[in-house]
């Protein structure tokens, strides 16, 4: 095959003729084209390079067993996971093997399921794209940790007409131009400098920013996560050895996991760090703060005056940790610094744990001491505590954080 190779992936049975369309626009772009189907409802509406019946066996299932009687009670759901599972070991092998440069899937939400599972276990960097009717709702079950591309059908994958003929259409030549660059884009991530995770909130963003401007003086490469969420697909590449170092600067994903807040990262947070002997510097920063949307998103059981509750912006609500939130977080924090299995210490900002607590703001002079108490009596002897009496984003602190990691870097490189 040539080094410009896009793998379609999907249920020629049931969006076959979606399928033929986008083939044809494939080649039309100027790549080559391979199949996998992954039906199993019917027979392919046309020959692929790959049939169902194999995903099906490398899933260690019988296709015949999903041939009848998967609609309704579970039988779908158990079909698109095997299949899932199946196409997944199946495109990992033509990566690996360099037979492909791309994978693109189509579908609704069984389609998207069935081919977002397997596109999430490629490596980062190699494209991946589904046109799918789920990318104008909430695409974080679908995409994940991964860096997976997806393109809104508008339509439904249901026949053909002037709508999604340039859609499908789109998505086809993206995809196209993706395979056809993939080699240089692989190139593009060629530095051999320590990559170094820092958490980051918009209210924690200018000590971040100090300690990230002299990193990279430093030799080091800053990967930023927004603490949004995205905390999990930090963890997850601790998890994967990406990541060499940690400054965990800002933990609000905490408490919006406890409380339902939308920047709920879907995992307990600071778990990696337990699993994986990196340096790790702590800051509890914007620790006491989850988040709703709009106020007249709250729920009423926190739109209440102890939560002290402030308008970010017309679409973000910041609410205050209580008393005995505070006392658990600061618990949950020192635990999981506790158990961290790299070099490791703690900073606490007594000024102000976000930009929120600046003079001037609406939670400037609010107590979160229970925090700092906590985490100093919960702490193990022998991790490195220091405390000032600056906010975290001013750049004492930062220089102070940053001096911590470093010397924390050194102990890791002995």
């Amino acid at each position: 095959m040539s080094k410009s190779t896009v793998c379609l992936a999907g249920t020629l049975d049931t969006k076959g003729e979606e399928y033929a369309y986008v083939k044809e626009r494939l080649i039309a772009a100027g790549v080559e084209v391979f199949v996998v189907d992954c039906g199993v409802l019917g027979e392919p509406h046309f020959e692929p390079d790959i049939p169902a019946s194999a995903v099906a066996s490398e899933a260690e299932i019988d296709l015949a067993d999903f041939r009848s009687g998967v609609e309704g009670a579970g039988g779908r759901v158990s079909a698109n996971e095997a299949m899932s599972k199946g196409l997944g070991v199946v495109l990992r092998r033509l990566v690996e093997e360099g037979r492909i440069q791309a994978v693109l899937g189509m579908g609704g939400t069984g389609g998207t399921d069935l081919t977002s599972g397997a596109f999430r276990t490629l490596p980062m960097g190699f494209p991946k794209l589904i046109a799918s009717t789920m990318a104008s709702n909430n695409t974080r079950p679908y995409v994940g940790h991964s860096d997976m591309h997806m393109a809104n059908a508008v339509t439904d994958i249901a026949g053909l007409n002037n709508v999604s003929r340039l859609v499908l259409a789109n998505a086809a030549h993206s995809v196209a131009g993706m395979a056809m660059h993939y080699e240089t884009t692989k190139q593009l991530a060629t530095g051999n400098e320590p990559l170094i995770a820092i958490s980051m909130f918009g209210v924690t963003t200018p000590g971040v920013m100090r300690m990230r401007e002299q990193l990279e003086a430093d030799g080091f490469q800053v990967v930023t996560f927004h603490a949004v969420g995205e905390g999990a697909g930090m963890e997850h590449l601790i998890d994967e050895g990406v990541i060499d170092g940690l400054i965990d600067f800002t933990l609000p994903e905490i408490i919006n996991r406890w409380n339902g807040g939308i920047f709920d990262p879907g995992i307990d947070r600071m778990e990696a760090a337990t699993r994986n002997e990196i340096p790790v510097v702590v800051v509890p920063g914007a620790a006491e703060c989850f988040n709703f949307g709009a106020v007249d998103t709250i729920p009423a059981e926190y739109n209440v005056p102890e939560r002290n509750v402030l308008i970010h912006n017309p679409n973000i609500t910041s609410l205050q940790a209580t008393a005995e939130e505070l006392d658990k977080l600061g618990g949950y924090i020192a635990d999981h610094v506790n158990r961290s299995l790299g070099p490791k210490a703690v900073a606490l900002p007594l000024g102000g744990l976000d930009n929120y607590f600046s003079e001037g703001s609406q939670w400037h002079g609010t107590d979160v001491s229970p925090l700092f108490d906590a985490i100093r009596s919960n702490l193990d002897e022998g991790i490195e505590l220091i405390e000032m009496d600056n906010n975290i984003n001013d750049h004492e602190f930062a220089d102070a954080v940053l001096g911590l990691f470093l010397e924390r870097w050194k102990q890791s490189q002995a």
